[in-house]
């Protein structure tokens, strides 16, 4: 076998990004009959397989049980509400991801309890995600709109929430309120 990236004349970083194989440098086979075939390589039999990412929320409820969510600022979803949430970072322990991306969205420290629901979402076709929303108790910190993602906080009952960002919020949401 040649040597990865052989059959490719450059640099690899001015490869087409997604046409030609990662290890050779070969033309990936796209196969369009119905399905969903991943691209595979004819030269070295490399086989595309996309996985999801992951994403990590937090719920804190007040002592009413209502439960802290956060208006989106930015992107499709703008002015809707959400679970704090986040991806999961490379070599980031899912755990350490929560209470990180809680505080990065909140101001607050959390300490989390168990895990309260894991959903696959497939809202965003070309990003999907396995969600995990912990429990979380606030420890400290300053409740505020931290990073920019989010422009406002509030309590909502989890019966009768805003309107929502993400239809596995509202999953959860649904769960929390006992239905």
């Amino acid at each position: 076998m040649s040597e990865p990236g052989a059959g490719w004349r450059g640099r690899a970083s001015q490869r087409p990004r997604g046409q030609y194989c990662p290890d050779c440098g070969g033309a990936l086979f796209f196969d369009y009959r119905g399905g969903e075939r991943p691209p595979t390589c004819p030269a070295c039999g490399y086989v595309r397989v996309r996985y999801p990412g992951v994403v990590v929320a937090v719920i804190v409820r007040d002592a009413g049980g209502r439960v802290l969510m956060g208006r989106r600022s930015q992107g499709g979803h703008a002015g809707l509400w959400c679970i704090p949430c986040g991806r999961l970072e490379w070599d980031e322990d899912v755990r350490a991801a929560a209470i990180r991306e809680f505080q990065e969205e909140t101001g607050l420290e959390v300490e989390l309890g168990g895990i309260t629901a894991v959903h696959s979402n497939f809202h965003d076709r070309e990003r999907q995600t396995v969600g995990i929303w912990f429990s979380g108790r606030v420890v400290g910190g300053r409740l505020h709109a931290a990073d920019g993602e989010l422009s406002e906080l509030a309590y909502f009952d989890p019966a009768t929430p805003p309107e929502l960002a993400f239809p596995t919020d509202a999953l959860v949401l649904r769960e929390l309120a006992g239905g």
